[in-house]
């Protein structure tokens, strides 16, 4: 039975979180059951058996894991009411807390919804009023991800301007690079000039060329060690190329020679950019990512995708190991952008803490394309923890129990 135990007098602790089976990537630790001792917005202690009765709170965590906040690093949360603007200022981006904390998301990283023109109303509005810690790629098109004609236009993609902006806000983590259409390398060129300024990572959305241009050429050539590589396993057609060679069931070399080189493969999952052919045959080569995110909009939660926790999910039952899964939404993509304060659980860390379940049964997993993979496990989110507060609680764990006879 799950215990709840309030005290009234004075602790060292506010929260203690006891017996979980912690999962820390940063520290190598896996499934080892720990107690987590938090005050204020921090963790303070973490071992075995710490003394319930020098917490205030003390919440019984037996049978479930205890990971880091996760990060989604590819999201887009630049909501708005304004016509023709799609993920900047439009209809089909999400605000982030009714998204992330029933998810587990604690740190959500929007992939290039804002550019440098409008950067400041999406701070404004989004990053200064949300919980969730939001951070973000800037868009190399100065208007952002406006969709359409707007982000056809080279005149926009100002690697100056763009730098300028990332160095004068510490939320901004790197530049991303998306929906280009043209025939030219100038918008990844441009976007890699602006990292070089900034000392900061590009993230690629590759895809929607006709003729498709070379991922020879962008994974070998165009992008630094460090860049990251979006929607890995997505088969768009003849507008992209792929991971895999459709002949012979194989990674192309480029693929590998890519990791080799130090390009991050981030899964991006989308509404059209995860394809089970794409994605089985590469982890069966083990070719896993080195991030697990969802491309968050209205789109995607509502197709394929649904959430970060569904995206797991999905390699939990292609028998990627539940560490690696976890380190792929905390501690790797902390290292990604820089901040490696983040996605761990360690004394001293701020106490972003997401505590996770695997239910068993028969469930379906559907791709982009809507093709259906059976399942028989799936993760779900039984709390969230922002900052030492408590801000996502599905089953009421760290809830007293009501009873009639005290009304």
């Amino acid at each position: 039975m799950l215990a709840v135990c309030m005290q009234a007098y004075s602790q060292d602790y506010d929260l203690l979180l006891q017996k979980g089976t912690v999962i820390n990537p940063k520290d190598g630790i896996g499934e080892k059951v720990l107690d987590i001792a938090i005050r204020n917005d921090s963790i303070v202690a973490i071992a075995t058996n710490i003394a319930p009765s020098k917490a205030k709170k003390v919440i019984n965590l037996k049978g479930f894991y205890v990971t880091p906040g996760l990060i989604d690093l590819h999201s887009h949360h630049f909501f708005g009411t304004k016509e023709n603007h799609y993920l900047s200022e439009g209809f089909e981006a999400l605000p982030p807390d009714g998204f992330t904390f029933r998810s587990g998301v604690t740190t959500s990283v929007d992939a290039g919804s804002p550019g440098w023109r409008n950067f400041e109303t999406y701070k404004n509005t989004f990053i200064k009023h949300s919980k969730t810690r939001i951070l973000a790629f800037l868009n190399i098109v100065g208007e952002g991800m406006r969709g359409g004609v707007w982000e056809q236009n080279l005149s926009d993609m100002d690697a100056q301007m763009t730098a300028l902006t990332i160095q004068q806000n510490p939320e901004l983590v790197g530049i991303k690079v998306a929906h280009y259409s043209g025939a030219e390398w100038i918008p990844i060129e441009r976007a890699v000039q602006a990292g070089e300024l900034a000392h900061v990572p590009v993230m690629i959305d590759f895809g929607g060329h006709n003729p498709p241009l070379s991922l020879t050429k962008l994974l070998l050539e165009e992008l630094r060690p460090g860049d990251i590589f979006t929607h890995m396993y997505a088969n768009l057609g003849s507008v992209r190329m792929t991971l895999i060679n459709p002949k012979t069931q194989k990674l192309y070399d480029y693929a590998v020679k890519g990791r080799e080189r130090g390009i991050i493969f981030d899964v991006g999952h989308g509404g059209g950019s995860f394809a089970f052919a794409q994605a089985i045959p590469a982890i069966e080569e083990d070719f896993y990512p080195d991030t697990i995110s969802t491309d968050l909009h209205t789109g995607s939660m509502n197709s394929g995708m649904k959430d970060i926790l569904n995206v797991m999910s999905k390699f939990l039952n292609l028998n990627m190991p539940l560490s690696d899964i976890i380190k792929a939404t905390t501690w790797r993509p902390a290292q990604v952008i820089h901040h490696e304060e983040l996605g761990t659980l360690e004394k001293g860390s701020v106490a972003d803490i997401t505590v996770l379940s695997i239910q068993k049964g028969d469930f379906g997993f559907i791709d982009s394309s809507g093709e259906k993979m059976k399942g028989d496990k799936r993760i779900q989110c039984e709390m969230t923890i922002r900052a030492g507060e408590i801000v996502y609680d599905l089953n009421g764990l760290g809830s007293t129990l009501w009873d009639q006879q005290t009304r």
